[in-house]
């Protein structure tokens, strides 16, 4: 597997099931995409997030039946509390070309990664489904302990916008902030002070 950052505006989600599970997929992809949730019942919390939700039994009904639910989704997702209705559903995927992610089952092609973000960054994690808490755990790390990573990168863009007027070199350009990048002084004076740090920064890389 590899690594993708997708743009899902104006792309179909589907997922089979109404439960917690669900609803965090639900919660996940309803900031970009058009969700539709599929469930014989759902848990409170759908409503505030703008997806759709369809009443069936999912169990019960018929390959024809699901086949026209996910036609025309870019990505379904199987979370349903049965195993075999999961796998059941990623079958009918394989078979319509269709993206598809297991929650309980058998692998689909497609890992929902644990996410950061930022103003203007995001980072996904993956332990490629053998431990999610590794995950979450990493995606915990980075929220608490490197919250500087949003004025460094408002710092780096001022700093190379700078730079084009004084440094020819491309390559001068790039070492110059690779090395403020890498400086600890200004990575500390980011955690108290942003202006102070912007101070130190351009005395020290853009005089």
């Amino acid at each position: 597997m590899i690594p993708l950052i997708l743009d899902l505006r104006d792309r179909r989600v589907c997922i089979f099931g109404g439960g917690g599970v669900g609803l965090r997929k639900a919660a996940f992809f309803a900031r970009e995409s058009d969700v539709t949730v599929i469930s014989r019942s759902f848990r409170p919390g759908f409503e505030t997030h703008g997806v759709e939700c369809r009443t069936l039994d999912i169990a019960a009904a018929s390959d024809d039946d699901l086949c026209a639910l996910i036609r025309g989704a870019f990505l379904v997702i199987a979370a349903t509390s049965d195993r075999d209705c999961n796998d059941r559903i990623g079958a009918l995927c394989t078979r319509e070309g269709i993206l598809f992610n297991n929650a309980d089952g058998e692998a689909g092609n497609v890992i929902i990664p644990s996410v950061v973000r930022g103003d203007h960054y995001l980072v996904a994690i993956s332990t490629l489904g053998k431990s999610p808490g590794v995950a979450r755990y990493l995606r915990m790390r980075i929220r608490d302990e490197w919250k500087e990573i949003d004025p460094m990168i408002e710092l780096q863009a001022e700093m190379r916008d700078r730079l084009k007027e004084t440094e020819p070199s491309q390559g001068l350009r790039s070492d110059i902030i690779w090395r403020m990048l890498g400086d600890p002084e200004v990575w500390d004076a980011l955690r108290y002070d942003r202006d102070a740090a912007r101070t130190l920064a351009l005395r020290k890389y853009c005089p």
